[in-house]
């Protein structure tokens, strides 16, 4: 009788832990896009969605461009760097601004910035004048505004919806967002490289940003609490590292994004040759390769969307690193096309699984004050690794070959998830802690509260 009992309870454990990985959110079609009833939301969300298409429509143009013109996997690990390393340095000083500034003022001075690289890229192209030289200054001009705009873009989430308990389907809706831009950008960016040149995916990219300017117009953005205490940049950025070094949850959530960062995300700076010398393929073969890379990332934005509750993301995090360490390995043996789209999906979806849940993670767990500079350590972490990830294996790919490099980082991402899993119960005591502080755990909160009063 103990024995059936103690197979029960197994079971039933067992039943529990899977229950917090599928969504649970009875009217999922139905609410799936709650978010989009706040007004300030739902202008974001479209205003951003066309230029994010216009964005991957000029990624595949510039890499395709870069690997056309100079022939060198280096070329393209080194455009990657200097396009994406200064958030790992101006990230905090963006953090602190966008605590201190409003938001939405903010980004609109960076899109317009973007716009203006966009456009640049685009007289170049078309004028065929474009040298390598060009594309590595205008590269770190776009990093420069990138590294201003994230903090701000990731922060500003939680000012635009109305009600607490949307702030999760915001922040997957915005993976859901930038993954469908993901899919469709590249498809048509792949189209209109073989047919016109990349000149045109430049120009489109710049004319795709009218859209979030004018939705950033329309948004009627809230005050900025001014405060006496007066604080110089460095003593906030200071604070603001303290305030995430303390916190075992944001500690471990930005180790695993930087882990993440340089073993995955990485690892797309090396498609196009991937593309063009093992697959035989061309810019379309490029292009299929990112939506189905993108196919699979807009899966998991909507898969977290379904989710009601964080309970249960670190569990998301550990699978979905396993799951894209044994991907990578699978990509190993791939010299057919149709097999790269297939492992291109699961691919997708765990990068995109690992770093949303994540990134909802670090939201949840922030204080209000501390918001932006944590998510400016988070952009330090996921922008700032990719480029030394991608400069490190770009180095090391003229040892091991694309294929080899696809092979070792498996094998580390396959290590790391187990590693992340045989600490993750000591992980989840100290997120319980925030939750029951938030509310997010209730009748955890009753209980500690019954028991003090007794």
């Amino acid at each position: 009788m103990d024995e059936k009992k103690e197979k029960r309870e197994v079971f039933s454990g067992g039943w529990k832990n899977f229950k917090e990985i599928i969504p649970n959110n009875k009217e999922i079609f139905k609410q799936i896009f709650t978010s989009l009833h706040s007004r300030n939301y739902k202008l974001y969300f479209y205003g951003q969605i066309i230029s994010l298409v216009g964005s991957f429509i000029q990624q595949i143009a510039m890499s395709w461009l870069v690997y056309r013109i100079t022939g060198s996997v280096l070329m393209l690990a080194t455009v990657t760097f200097v396009s994406q390393i200064p958030s790992f340095f101006i990230s905090p000083i963006a953090g602190v601004i966008a605590d201190r500034f409003e938001k939405r003022k903010l980004l609109m001075l960076t899109q317009s910035l973007f716009m203006l690289q966009a456009l640049v890229m685009t007289a170049l192209v078309l004028g065929n004048v474009i040298e390598p030289w060009h594309i590595i200054a205008l590269s770190l001009f776009l990093g420069l505004v990138q590294a201003m705009d994230m903090p701000a873009r990731q922060a500003i989430t939680i000012e635009l919806v109305d009600r607490k308990e949307d702030i999760g389907n915001a922040i997957a809706l915005n993976s859901a967002m930038f993954n469908s831009a993901r899919l469709i950008g590249p498809s048509i960016g792949g189209f209109l490289i073989a047919i016109f040149g990349e000149g045109l995916c430049f120009l489109i990219n710049g004319l795709s940003y009218i859209a979030v300017l004018f939705s950033l117009y329309k948004i009627i953005s809230k005050p900025v609490e001014k405060t006496n205490e007066k604080k110089n940049i460095r003593q906030d950025i200071n604070e603001g590292f303290k305030y995430a070094m303390r916190s075992v949850p944001i500690r471990s959530a930005l180790l695993m994004l930087g882990i993440v960062s340089f073993f995955g995300f990485s690892l797309l700076v090396f498609l196009p040759p991937f593309a063009k010398d093992i697959l035989n393929g061309n810019s379309n073969t490029l292009g299929f390769m990112m939506s189905a890379f993108g196919a699979g990332a807009l899966v998991a934005a909507l898969y977290l969307a379904a989710r009601k509750s964080v309970i249960g993301l670190g569990k998301i995090v550990m699978l979905s690193v396993l799951i894209m360490g044994i991907s990578l390995i699978a990509m190993f043996f791939v010299h057919i096309s149709w097999l790269a789209y297939i492992i291109g999906f699961p691919l997708g979806f765990t990068l995109i699984a690992s770093v949303a849940s994540l990134n909802t993670q670090l939201q949840t767990f922030s204080d209000e004050k501390f918001r932006g500079r944590v998510m400016s350590l988070y952009a330090m972490s996921l922008m700032g690794v990719t480029p030394i990830g991608a400069l490190v294996l770009g180095y090391l790919e003229k040892f091991a070959g694309i294929q080899g490099l696809f092979l070792s980082n498996g094998i580390v991402l396959i290590l790391i998830a187990l590693v992340y899993e045989h600490y993750r119960p000591i992980l989840r005591k100290h997120m319980r802690k925030i939750y029951v502080e938030k509310g997010i755990l209730p009748e955890i909160a009753i209980g500690i509260q019954s028991v003090n009063k007794e």
